[in-house]
């Protein structure tokens, strides 16, 4: 007969069956974990295709640039009982009468910078040449920065035709079909980002303070200024408005207590010629 299995035996069989069971473990957890990434994709994926329709249905109801409507459009877009908002609307009517909107794409800022000093030079050939000399020294003023010319070429051309556009006095409807062709806007964005890029990158040592989580100025540029879609906040608009010599003023309509709408000038003690309503995450264009 057979004799019973030594010690070391069903010590080796319990260990394979040990093993066997482990590797069994570590297969189902290995099916598991690809099942998990597949699903974390698939998650992924449905975010991403749930931002793009919400993307296009901003950009299916919503032009780049509006045409000019009556201030009284914004008292509708809030609650009659929403009493903080309903009373910084009647703040804002005491100065301004019209607002042009822009799309809320993160590009907002730019796009009413450019649209609302562009238009306000139609009629002021003096300040147009004078801006149109800024302009096409800020080529130079980034290549000397350390932006490539050839990357930078196109996006100035296009700003560049504008100011000439302007310079043949065309209607403002001219000008804005400007603006509402996606490719050209895009184009000045583009430009405008580069602008207050490089500015920032020049002037470091001063902003470097202003900028928060341990970042460089230029890693700050490349993540948060140079990108589309950025949204921008103060360090940006400073930068562009010192960069192309332009005072703008920005009306801040919050849920601040009070029923009045503060304001600030940049640069502190400019002339502002652009006036732009901001609400959190968006900019619209004033009209006094």
């Amino acid at each position: 007969m057979p004799g019973r299995p030594s010690r070391t035996s069903r010590q080796q069989d319990q260990e394979n069956q040990i093993s066997a069971a482990k590797m069994a473990e570590e297969q189902q957890e290995t099916s598991q974990g690809e099942m998990e990434g597949v699903n974390c994709l698939a998650y992924d994926e449905a975010i991403i295709a749930q931002q793009d329709r919400i993307q296009q249905e901003i950009a299916n109801t919503n032009p780049l640039v509006s045409e000019r409507q009556e201030l009284t459009v914004l008292q509708k877009e809030y609650a009659d009982d929403d009493t903080i908002y309903q009373l910084k609307i009647k703040d804002l009517h005491k100065k301004y009468s019209y607002i042009r909107k822009t799309r809320p794409d993160g590009n907002c800022f730019y796009r009413a910078f450019g649209f609302a000093h562009l238009e306000s030079l139609l009629d002021d050939s003096k300040e147009l040449q004078k801006f149109k000399a800024v302009a096409s020294k800020s080529k130079l003023d980034l290549v000397n920065e350390g932006f490539t010319e050839f990357t930078i070429e196109d996006f100035h051309n296009t700003f560049m035709d504008l100011i000439e556009l302007c310079e043949k006095q065309p209607s403002l409807q001219e000008l804005l079909s400007s603006f509402n062709d996606q490719n050209v806007s895009d184009y000045v964005v583009v430009y405008l980002r580069l602008l207050t890029s490089g500015y920032l990158q020049r002037e470091h040592g001063f902003f470097q303070h202003f900028i928060e989580g341990g970042r460089s100025v230029k890693e700050f540029c490349q993540q948060e200024v140079e990108p589309m879609s950025k949204e921008s906040d103060h360090i940006h608009i400073i930068a562009l408005a010192q960069a192309l010599d332009v005072s703008i003023l920005v009306e801040y309509m919050d849920r601040g207590e009070g029923g009045t709408v503060n304001h600030h000038v940049f640069p502190e003690g400019g002339d502002p010629r652009i006036f732009l309503l901001y609400r959190p995450g968006h900019y619209d264009i004033l009209y006094k």
